[in-house]
């Protein structure tokens, strides 16, 4: 257990292992898309209420649950390399980050794409919309930090503590709905006792969060090789694979 615990602080381990699980990530993740689009678009019925408007939620839902999920994620990478000083847990926060705030982003443009015909707004301040918004700033608060100081241990603290410190807005994002007078949709998907969505409509929506949900592991296995040959460039081990030698 405890050798399996050194090799994850291993640079050299982390990114040959990273390199073996990318496209074994991607591949799925791609044919996943492709299927869910597929139902998504061509074989759920439309929503008797939205029309066809209702469809922007095989982008929206996941684009959703990602943003907080590797907000989450990076404050535990954050959280570790602390804790433990693992420079590895900082390369994980680091490379989340960019991708996180793409997901967010991706989550509000999709949101105010649909917001327009439904609420007849492209945007209004609405708890749940105000909350992720505030991610979007926590991501991007957290990457200009990093790049802001020029010292890599003082820039992976300092980004570290803010990225603890907001995760206090995703447990915010995910109640708005039920804490506040919210015009945002309530949960649907996780009500498995009593669904508000057909089963039709239910399958492609997740077969699209599972095919995202690899698409970020793939994309955090690259970003995470891209923080570690950063910061280990001085290291024999990558000239060696620069070298074309065998590592």
């Amino acid at each position: 257990m405890w050798n399996w615990f050194y090799k994850l602080a291993s640079p050299p381990h982390v990114y040959r292992t990273a390199t073996i699980l990318e496209p074994w990530l991607l591949w799925p993740a791609l044919a996943l898309l492709l299927a869910g689009a597929y139902g998504g678009l061509f074989v759920a019925p439309p929503d008797y209420l939205q029309g066809e408007g209702f469809r922007i939620i095989y982008v929206h839902v996941p684009s959703a649950w990602l943003s907080m999920f590797t907000y989450v994620l990076m404050a535990v990478a954050a959280a570790i390399g602390l804790v433990w000083r693992i420079k590895l847990a900082f390369c994980v926060a680091a490379a989340t980050a960019p991708i996180g705030a793409v997901f967010t982003a991706l989550a509000l443009f999709t949101g105010a794409v649909w917001g327009q015909p439904m609420w007849g707004t492209w945007w209004t301040w609405d708890p749940r919309l105000t909350s992720e918004l505030i991610l979007l700033f926590l991501f991007i608060g957290y990457m200009l930090l990093r790049q802001a100081l020029r010292e890599t241990r003082q820039a992976d603290r300092a980004s570290a503590i803010l990225a603890v410190v907001g995760v206090i807005n995703v447990p915010i994002i995910h109640y708005s709905v039920e804490w506040w007078n919210s015009i945002h949709q309530g949960p649907s998907v996780g009500k498995l006792d009593t669904p508000s969505i057909a089963g039709d409509m239910l399958w492609p929506l997740l077969v699209m969060v599972a095919g995202y949900q690899l698409l970020f592991f793939g994309l955090l296995a690259i970003g995470t090789r891209i923080q570690v040959l950063d910061r280990e460039k001085q290291s024999r081990w990558v000239s060696e694979i620069f070298s074309g030698s065998d590592y």
